[in-house]
């Protein structure tokens, strides 16, 4: 409950979406009496919380529902949002900046998006939205440290990327430009075939036309790896929370 007063903070949650959240497919006879018990134990979780430190967590009840009265950068989530999408923006500009916003968002995270929260669509969705936002997130951080020149640190946070993400070609891709342009381009080469294996293999696809060209081009040594561009094309950088 909690959880899913927190995604909409600041704004009313009404009573039937709370229940369609904590107790799907089920009919609870007194369902406003389990939301009262639960936000009763709510207000003495955050009153434990923030003894002490001169912050006021309210939660309140509303016509019909609850609202979680508290600053919208109150929420890890959203504060991982604003950080990472202000740090995506100044990719083109200043790399330096954008990294320095980019790993403050990502230490943010201390495990799987809201985990133990999935039983309601509300949570299960916003759960996955932040996973793929930490995945885009950490693209855009490999992406400064070679604009920054950085190679082998983007070599090793990708690498341990692509083992938990092998299908995504977006990290491929940028692994193969990170090794190329570290000097290692037969490693490049071999994992596009690698990744080309198990695309077939798992999903019966080919790898995407932007996979394909930049393996042309490391064949080729185009000089135009080297450059911002060839990096800064490989990320959707702006993206709004």
């Amino acid at each position: 409950m909690l959880a899913t007063l927190a995604l909409d903070a600041g704004r009313t949650v009404y009573y039937d979406e709370l229940v369609a959240e904590l107790w799907p497919r089920e009919i609870l006879k007194n369902a406003r009496n389990a939301l009262q018990a639960n936000a009763t134990r709510i207000r003495k979780t955050l009153e434990r919380c923030t003894d002490g430190a001169g912050q006021t967590l309210a939660l309140h009840a509303v016509y019909n529902g609850y609202i979680l009265d508290i600053p919208r950068d109150s929420v890890d989530g959203n504060r991982f949002l604003d950080l990472t999408a202000r740090g995506s923006a100044l990719l083109p500009v200043d790399p330096g900046q954008a990294l320095e916003c980019l790993q403050e968002g990502v230490v943010l995270w201390r495990g799987p998006a809201l985990l133990n929260t999935h039983s309601g669509e509300r949570c299960r969705a916003a759960a996955a939205f932040l996973e793929e936002r930490r995945l885009l997130a950490w693209e855009d951080l490999v992406c400064a440290q070679l604009l920054l020149g950085d190679d082998r640190r983007a070599v090793a946070e990708l690498q341990r990327l692509i083992a938990a993400n092998p299908a995504r070609e977006g990290l491929c891709e940028l692994l193969m430009l990170a090794l190329y342009r570290a000097g290692r381009q037969s490693e490049a080469l071999r994992l596009f075939h690698r990744t080309r294996h198990h695309l077939n293999e798992e999903l019966g696809v080919e790898p995407g036309r932007s996979l394909l060209r930049l393996y042309e081009d490391i064949l080729a040594q185009d000089d135009a790896l080297d450059s911002a561009d060839a990096v800064l094309r490989r990320t959707d950088f702006g993206f709004a929370p």
